[in-house]
This record gives structure tokens, C-alpha cells and sequence, in this order.
């Protein structure tokens, strides 16, 4: 069985700095695809940030400059590194894993319960 959990989300002020972080259990990070989405309400989820297996990185162009995606295998932990927070960014933010690439394609399979980010002007 896989669980996700997400923590480190908050409300922040424009121009601030949060890091999400993301826990596996019974789940192995190495060879294995994650992802960072969001949620605003009465919008669709969109991806903000990918890391797949081999490393390589992908940002929505909403974030590029400003997020960042890291794994530490060893702590089986995922985070996402926001910076330069901006009151659009306000969301329920997800982790997500899977054993395919999907990049920013919400279709991961497996999906944590989110963290809520509150961003003020």
C-alpha cells in the first residue's frame, strides 16, 4: 500500500518563501516518477512541477524561476521549494507517484491528500 503525505504548506505573504515536503511510504523514489500539482477552487488541477527517474525536471511555465523540485531518496521524501510567492499561487498543492513518466499529466497514480498554501497580497 502507497501513502503520500504532504505537510510544510501555510499562508504567506506575497513575495515569501514556503517548502512542501512529501513522504512516501511503501513506496521506493529511485526509478519511480513524482509530481507536484495544484488546485485552486473552481479550477482544474494543473501541474506545477515534475522529477522524473532519470532526474531530469519540468516546471509549468507559471512557476519556472521560482519553484524548485528535489528528492532526497534516502528520507524517501519529495519537496517543492516556493519562492517569491505571488497571490495566484494559492492552492491545495499535491504530491503524486507513479512508475511511469507522466510529466505534468495529472494521471499519476498514486496521489497524497494535499496541503493548502494561502498566499496574501
Amino acid at each position: 500500500q502507497v501513502q503520500l503525505v504532504e505537510y510544510g504548506g501555510g499562508s504567506v505573504q506575497a513575495g515569501g518563501s514556503l517548502r512542501l515536503s512529501c513522504a512516501a511510504f511503501g513506496y521506493i523514489y529511485s526509478n519511480n516518477c513524482m509530481g507536484w500539482f495544484r488546485q485552486a477552487p473552481g479550477k482544474e488541477r494543473e501541474g506545477v512541477a515534475a522529477i522524473d527517474s532519470d532526474g531530469s525536471t519540468s516546471y509549468a511555465d507559471s512557476v519556472k524561476g521560482r519553484f524548485t523540485i528535489s528528492q532526497d531518496s534516502a528520507k524517501n521524501t519529495l519537496y517543492l521549494q516556493m519562492n517569491r510567492l505571488k497571490p495566484e499561487d494559492t492552492a491545495m498543492y499535491y504530491c503524486a507517484a507513479d512508475h511511469n513518466g507522466y510529466g505534468l499529466a495529472p494521471r499519476y497514480n498514486y496521489w497524497g491528500q494535499g496541503t493548502q498554501v494561502t498566499v496574501s497580497s
